[in-house]
Formats: structure tokens, C-alpha cells, sequence
């Protein structure tokens, strides 16, 4: 059986947890939910943007694992600007974004923007990514993360899903 499905544009296609260790929190997630295996990598994002132009940054490390047909993010949080992102990433326990492939990162800001979702963070990683998290905690408790389908996406997508395939619950937590 195959988890991974083409990519249908403005799906969500990833939940993600704020979590204090991503290594533990992985091993937990496999042992309780079966979800897994998980691949760690640290995310050092530099020369982002917050939602009133400021300087912002991300750095972080993530464990990216299956669960059924959905990827979990797995977030440990080193460094987060401006303070209206880095707040956003000391809540535990819930959600902290779901993230969606869309089919223009600059359209789907601007209609989320126009529809009150600001991009609290947007930014660009080393691989060239746009990326971008929008504020839908009023209305959904989370943020909305938004990326278009671009081959490196999509390789980390199906590395993870295709890892998940006959998965027998060894080996939980990986290094990328």
C-alpha cells in the first residue's frame, strides 16, 4: 500500500506540533499512534519577513513522519522573529499549523491577507522554497502554512511517505 498520493492543490497535506525535543516526541508519536518512521533535520531559516516588513528568522529542527495519509511535523523550536511568530511557537500541546501545497505562493498570500490571515512569517529556504505561516487562530485555533508543490517538497514528501510502507515500527526516529 502506497501513502503517497499525488498532490491535489489546497489540501491540507501536513499537521505540525510544537514539541521541546523532536527526537522524543517522535518516538512517543511512533509508540502511541504507529505514525513513523520520523526524519530529523534542522531548518535554519534566515532573512524572513514578519507581517509589518520586520526582519524575521526561523530556526528549528523537525521530525517529518506518516501518519496514515497525512505528514506530522514534529517542531522544536531553537530561534523564532518577530514576536508575533515567536509567540505563536511556545503554545504546546495543540496544533501550531497545518500547511497546504497551493499553485501560486504570491496569489494565495495576497487572497489570505485580503481575507483577514496576515502571513505572520514568510520566508525562503536555502533550497529556494517560498514559504509562508498565516494567522487562522480566530477562526481555526492554528496557523496555515502555504508552499507550491516544488521538487524538493515534494522529494522530503514522498522520502517520508515512502518510508512509512511496510513500516514494522523499527528504527522511530532517523537523522536527514
Amino acid at each position: 500500500m502506497t501513502f503517497y498520493m499525488d498532490v491535489q492543490l489546497g489540501t491540507v497535506v501536513q499537521i505540525a506540533y510544537m514539541v521541546d525535543d523532536v527526537a522524543s516526541a517522535a518516538e512517543d508519536f511512533a509508540a502511541r499512534l504507529g505514525a513513523g518512521p520520523f526524519f530529523v533535520r534542522r531548518n535554519r531559516i534566515t532573512g524572513a519577513l514578519g507581517p509589518d516588513g520586520a526582519p524575521g528568522a526561523f530556526d528549528h529542527s523537525s521530525a517529518y513522519g506518516q501518519w496514515g495519509r497525512l505528514q506530522i511535523e514534529l517542531v522544536q523550536t531553537h530561534t523564532a522573529e518577530p514576536a508575533a511568530f515567536a509567540a505563536t511557537t511556545s503554545v504546546r500541546n495543540s496544533i501550531h499549523h497545518v500547511a497546504v501545497m497551493v499553485e501560486s505562493f504570491a496569489e494565495q498570500q495576497r487572497v489570505y491577507a485580503e481575507s483577514g490571515w496576515p502571513a505572520l512569517l514568510s520566508a525562503t529556504t536555502p533550497n529556494g522554497n517560498d514559504f509562508a505561516f498565516h494567522d487562522a487562530r480566530p477562526q481555526l485555533g492554528h496557523l496555515v502554512e502555504i508552499y507550491e508543490p516544488r521538487p524538493s517538497i515534494l522529494r522530503l514528501y514522498r522520502t517520508v511517505a515512502d518510508a512509512a510502507v511496510n513500516w514494522d515500527g523499527t528504527d522511530p526516529v532517523r537523522q536527514m
